[in-house]
């Protein structure tokens, strides 16, 4: 009997640590690809921030839990060594407990706070011995647009930047708020008519980046997706050349039609840009982009109104 038990026991152990380690293989496979898999400084520092505010907010939860079980198993019925107090109501000791971890918590988490948010301010230029990288973007219904100020080329949903070089961001929006956001680089911004944000990011490595709208703006919105592509440099003149030798120019009359609603659009380039468009498109010099057309049919606009 006694080496069934112990037979027993060991195949739950055993059985435990199965379990175990497919949960945590299960997790760690959530985290690839997504702001626990940072492939560039700002992303890298920001989870720094995110594991030190949830091991510091762990210093009062898992006590708690401790506590509480500890609490429920001695004072438990069948427990006679439980003393039965009912005329207590208050410890100078407990309450001093009480108060100082949760105090130490928040004196912790804004000082990391505090921290970050001068360190990782979006306007700051990012350390490095190399010149930035202009581009400027624009959100629209329901697509990106990266114009390459330097270089005089523009692209449709597709984003690709030197690995090891810095990139500056002005971004804004012909429509809508929206939101910029690339999780494996970090840096969420909204993007706003009528203004200009910026944002400085790096991607550390060659790769390929999933980005995306990240404020809900209309049916087009799950479309609303982009590939940026980290690339060796003379992959990225290869690019620039590629995108010079075809597509069309990108002037007013053109962006006001690129402008239009339109879901799913493919990747594409423009082999040139109009000076000061996106200076144009900011300051509403040209007309902001029509947004939905409620009523019509094409494309779809929930809720629906008139015929």
């Amino acid at each position: 009997m006694l080496l069934r038990a112990i037979a027993r026991n060991c195949a739950v152990i055993r059985l435990g640590r199965v379990g175990a380690t497919m949960l945590l293989a299960g997790l760690l496979a959530g985290c690839q690809g997504g702001v626990l898999d940072p492939q560039g400084p700002v992303g890298a520092a920001q989870r720094t921030i995110l594991l030190n505010s949830v091991a510091i907010m762990l210093a009062i939860v898992v006590p708690t839990i401790v506590a509480t079980l500890g609490f429920a198993w001695w004072f438990r019925e069948t427990n006679t060594r439980a003393r039965y107090l009912p005329e207590w109501a208050y410890s100078g000791r407990i309450e001093l407990v009480v108060w100082s971890i949760p105090i130490l918590v928040i004196l912790f988490l804004s000082g990391i706070i505090w921290i970050g948010s001068h360190d990782l301010d979006p306007m700051k230029p990012l350390d490095s011995q190399q010149k930035p990288l202009e581009v400027q973007v624009v959100s629209l219904d329901w697509k990106w647009l990266f114009i390459y100020p330097e270089q005089n080329v523009a692209s449709i949903n597709q984003l690709v930047v030197p690995a090891g070089r810095p990139v500056h961001f002005s971004l804004t929006s012909a429509s809508v708020m929206n939101a910029f956001f690339v999780p494996q680089l970090g840096g969420m911004i909204y993007t706003m008519n009528g203004m200009t944000t910026q944002l400085h990011l790096q991607a550390d490595q060659q790769g390929e980046f999933y980005g995306r709208s990240a404020h809900f703006s209309g049916d087009g919105f799950p479309g609303m997706q982009f590939v940026l592509h980290a690339v060796a440099a003379d992959a990225f003149d290869a690019f620039v050349n590629s995108a010079r030798n075809q597509g069309q120019a990108l002037d007013k009359a053109s962006y006001q039609e690129l402008a239009r609603q339109s879901l799913d659009v493919p990747p594409s380039t423009y082999r040139s840009v109009e000076p000061d468009l996106f200076h144009e498109i900011a300051t509403q010099g040209v007309p902001p982009a029509p947004g939905p057309q409620a009523g019509r049919p094409e494309p779809s606009v929930l809720p629906k109104t008139g015929g």
